[in-house]
Formats: structure tokens, C-alpha cells, sequence
């Protein structure tokens, strides 16, 4: 039960502003356009021009929070439609999903050896292509900062979803299954609502190795957490 009306009216406006994003993003298609980014963007520009506090807008922020965990939930509809499929491909979405997690992770440390990133800002940045309440705990147990973690997996989800489509085309990956796997390993919820736009097929792949990057990031995080720092 909602505690306020401030709650449900944040709530409320939340999602008018977000299925507005949604329109505007099928109108004009463009990559930049993309729903989570340009509402993230309008929400922050309304908290700012009435001088709103993050904690203020949580109030109503956190019951959307908490619908994560049934939409997560949701994916195993498409996943159950293409298990045949899946389990045809297994080997091939596992191998990209350990390529994504340990290129990922070793070029974060690589960037922070050459730009002398400080070592708990690096901590809370390696966990940043797993999905959010995994990637805080994950930060936390190698010694980053959870709140850090929170805006680096959203950069992560945005920017991936952004350059997708040009980097797929740059790379020339053209199969579902490719494609599916780079965003479900790099980009993790946001890429893989981006992986819908190619389809079920892609989105249940990008599904898939979001999941098992969920499930493998945490051991590579803490391995290289202690081998490379």
C-alpha cells in the first residue's frame, strides 16, 4: 500500500513521461532516442528545475524498483518458446558470454592502469555488464561502492544499446545469435530490451546471456578483484 500521495503521483508521472519516450522512440526510431535514456534525462531535468531530491523521488521511485524482479520473471516465456533452439546453441552462448565478461573486465583494468583510475572507483566499474542488483552486491563484496556500481551499469546498458546497431554493422555481425549475445553480455537488461527490436529469437539469446552473466560475473569479478588489484 502506498504510503503518500506524493508516491503515486511520481509513480504516475514516471510512467506517462516514460510511454511518451516510448512513442517518440517508434516515431523516430533513432538510437539516441532510446525510452530509458531520454527518460532518465526529462526525470532528471524535472528534479532539477524544482530542486528535488533523489531520496524525495524515490518515495515513489522504489515501488517501480521493485516490479525489476517480475519482469526478470517474464523473460522465461520467450526463453521456455526457444529452448530447443538454446540448447542447439549452448556452447556458442556460453563461450561469447566468457569473452564478453573477461574482455570486459580486463579492459577496465587496462584503462585504469593508463588513466590511474583510483582503485575503488575501479572495484565499483567492473561489475557494470552485470544486471543491477547483482552487480551491487558483486561491488560491494570486492570492496567498490554499490552507488557507483548503480550509475556505471546504467552507463554500460545506455551506451551499449546506443552503438549497437553501428557496431554490429561495423563488425558485420548479422546472426540473431551474435547479436543477442553482445547485448545480453555487455548491456544486460537495456540491451536486452534493445535485442527485442531484432526479434524473439535475439531478444531469448540476449535473455539467456544476460542470465548467465548474472551468474558468472560475480566469480570473475572476485577473481580478478584479487589477482589484478
Amino acid at each position: 500500500m502506498l504510503q503518500t500521495p506524493i508516491a503515486l503521483i511520481i509513480i504516475v508521472i514516471t510512467v506517462i513521461i516514460y510511454l511518451g519516450m516510448v512513442t517518440l522512440y517508434r516515431k523516430f526510431p533513432i538510437p539516441f532516442l532510446l525510452p530509458v535514456l531520454t527518460s532518465t534525462i526529462f526525470i532528471i531535468a524535472i528534479l532539477k528545475s524544482f530542486d528535488l531530491s533523489y531520496d524525495f523521488y524515490m518515495t515513489g521511485g522504489h515501488w517501480l524498483h521493485s516490479l525489476l524482479g517480475p519482469a526478470v520473471v517474464s523473460l522465461a516465456y520467450p526463453l521456455f518458446h526457444q529452448r530447443k533452439t538454446i540448447i542447439k546453441h549452448a556452447l556458442p552462448i556460453l563461450a561469447g558470454v566468457l569473452t564478453g565478461l573477461i574482455s570486459g573486465m580486463f579492459t577496465l583494468f587496462l584503462l585504469a592502469e593508463i588513466m590511474s583510475i583510483p582503485r575503488d572507483i575501479l572495484l565499483s566499474m567492473i561489475p557494470k555488464s552485470i544486471t543491477t542488483p547483482v552487480a551491487m552486491q558483486v561491488a560491494n563484496d570486492i570492496g567498490g561502492n554499490p552507488t557507483l556500481t548503480v550509475a556505471f551499469v546504467m552507463i554500460a546498458g545506455i551506451s551499449g544499446a546506443i552503438m549497437a546497431p553501428s557496431l554490429l554493422k561495423w563488425f558485420r555481425i548479422r546472426s540473431s545469435l551474435g547479436t543477442g549475445i553482445a547485448l545480453g553480455s555487455s548491456s544486460h537488461a537495456i540491451g536486452t530490451s534493445k535485442a527485442f527490436e531484432y526479434g524473439e529469437f535475439t531478444f531469448s539469446i540476449s535473455s539467456v546471456s544476460m542470465t548467465l552473466s548474472a551468474i558468472i560475473g560475480p566469480i570473475f569479478g572476485f577473481l580478478i578483484s584479487k589477482l589484478l588489484l
